[in-house]
C-alpha cells in the first residue's frame, strides 16, 4: 500500500496540493493568456475534479485588446457617493468561460468557479443561473459585496483563498 506523502531522494516529504489549490493553479497559468493589464485575470470551471472549461479576460473575438490600444475606462459613481475606475473593453474570465462551455455545449451545472476574485454582479448573476454551487477566490473584490450577498441569498458557497482585497493599478 502507498502512503499518502510521497519522499523525495533527500528525504522531505512532498505534499501533494489540494483539489482547490490544483484547480486555482491552473487558473493563475489560464490569466497568462489575458490581454489586460489591469485585471489580468483567469478562470476554471471544474466539476467531479475535471475541468469542464476555462476563460480569460480579453476583448471579444475579432476586436482590439487593451494590451494593443489601452484601456477602456469609465467612472462609476456608486450608492454610497464613492466612485471608481472599470475597463470596458474586456470580457470577464467567468464570462469567457461560461460563453466557451455553451459554446461546446458542456454542462457547467454544479460545477465550482475558481477565479482571480470576487465575481462581479454580472458574473455572479451569469454563474447563479448556470447552476455552479461552489466559488472560490484568491482575494475579495472591491465592489463584491453584492455579488456575496446574491450567492449567500441562492447558496452558492464562496471560499477566499486570501481574505484581502485585490488591489489595481492605477490608470
Amino acid at each position: 500500500m502507498l502512503s499518502k506523502n510521497c519522499f523525495s531522494m533527500s528525504n522531505e516529504v512532498y505534499v501533494r496540493p489540494t483539489w482547490d489549490e490544483y484547480f486555482m493553479e491552473i487558473a493563475r497559468s489560464v490569466a497568462k493568456r489575458a490581454t489586460c493589464d489591469r485585471g489580468r485575470s483567469g478562470c476554471v470551471i471544474a466539476r467531479d475534479k475535471q475541468i469542464l472549461v476555462t476563460g480569460y479576460v480579453g476583448a471579444p473575438r475579432g476586436l482590439p485588446h487593451c494590451d494593443e490600444i489601452g484601456h477602456q475606462m469609465k467612472t462609476v459613481t456608486h450608492e454610497d457617493g464613492h466612485t471608481s475606475q472599470h475597463c470596458l473593453r474586456t470580457t470577464h474570465a467567468e464570462q469567457n468561460a461560461i460563453v466557451q462551455a455553451a459554446k461546446l455545449g458542456i454542462a457547467i451545472d454544479g460545477g465550482t468557479v475558481y477565479c482571480k476574485m470576487t465575481p462581479c454582479a454580472t458574473c455572479a448573476k451569469m454563474i447563479i443561473n448556470a447552476g455552479v454551487t461552489r466559488i472560490v477566490c484568491e482575494k475579495r473584490y472591491h465592489a463584491g459585496g453584492e455579488s456575496e450577498e446574491m450567492f449567500r441569498q441562492v447558496g452558492v458557497e464562496v471560499d477566499y483563498f486570501d481574505e484581502g482585497v485585490e488591489q489595481y493599478e492605477k490608470q
